[in-house]
């Protein structure tokens, strides 16, 4: 069966990771690859035999054939213009952005619920690592309350997610409850310009009743990081979920502290890169199950 034809848009440092994680997909062909100006990006894909245009979606949308999906790693305001026009054009978007235009994908947790959704939203890099375990607690404990903290190294964190900080914090926010199963999400994102460049970690800060089973929540915390390993072989948990028992300032709940460690694979970006890693990662699994389900769809 032919392979469902792709663009990207966006050829920095995520679309570029991006471009190396597809090109071993089955089931995607990546026809495309767009920026606004020429870039690294853009030469590495002519390099490969890809068409690449400086000129934006304007060249995209006049390209024939069109593809039926399109990855943008752009930044938020720009994927808010784009997005209408790759809807009236027939064509599929899987958001790497934190604009949140269409519904919220996170692999291990909902990953098959939006196949068919016009615009599917990736969240953040942030979202991809630490959703995952505010759902694997939820899922077996009432959850009131979670806050997540993303550390990324500075030099990791280029002109897009600079951008994009604002977004991210709400974004993230929303998910956490969304998409993680808490009554209430909060997002903080540390730029760290430490050298050499720390490996990304996350911190996940959960409120649970005083008398949920501790046995239960680490079991499936410690299966859920199996789960997201199958595509982001570097995410580790730091150390067995910690628990503190109930206090009155916290409303009579308990907590539990995750602590979470996200080493990039090496396709293109540097392994302390595993924000961005995580993120390429989660959007060509999701954009595979996509593809095979158009593949299943007759003509």
């Amino acid at each position: 069966m032919a392979p469902v034809m792709a663009a990207i848009v966006g050829p920095g440092n995520i679309g570029t990771d991006l471009l190396a994680k597809l090109r071993r997909s089955e089931v995607i062909e990546v026809g495309y690859v767009v920026g606004v100006v020429e870039s690294d990006g853009l030469e590495r894909a002519r390099a490969q035999g890809i068409a690449a245009s400086a000129e934006g979606v304007d060249w995209l949308l006049r390209q024939d054939p069109l593809p039926q999906l399109v990855f943008e790693a752009t930044s938020a305001r720009a994927h808010a213009a784009n997005a209408p026009r790759y809807e009236a054009a027939g064509i599929q978007a899987i958001d790497l952005t934190p604009a949140h235009l269409g519904p919220m994908v996170c692999p291990p947790v909902n990953l098959g619920a939006h196949l068919d959704a016009p615009n599917v939203s990736m969240i953040t890099c942030g979202g991809q690592a630490t959703i995952p375990m505010v759902h694997a607690v939820s899922r077996v404990a009432t959850v009131p309350y979670a806050e997540i903290v993303a550390s990324v190294a500075s030099r990791g964190a280029g002109p897009g997610t600079r951008a994009n900080i604002d977004e991210f914090t709400r974004t993230t926010s929303q998910a956490v409850a969304e998409i993680g199963g808490a009554g209430r999400g909060k997002a903080i994102i540390i730029l760290n310009p430490v050298e050499p460049p720390m490996i990304m970690r996350d911190t996940v800060f959960c409120a649970i009743p005083a008398d949920a089973d501790r046995d239960a929540i680490t079991a499936s915390i410690r299966a859920m990081a199996e789960e997201v390993r199958e595509y982001v072989p570097g995410y580790t948990l730091r150390a067995d979920p910690q628990f503190d028992d109930a206090r009155e300032d916290w409303a009579g709940n308990a907590r539990v502290g995750i602590f979470l460690e996200v080493r990039g694979n090496g396709d293109y970006l540097p392994e302390y890169a595993g924000n961005l890693d995580i993120m390429t990662a989660a959007a060509a699994r999701v954009g595979e199950l996509v593809a095979r389900a158009k593949q299943e769809v007759p003509a």
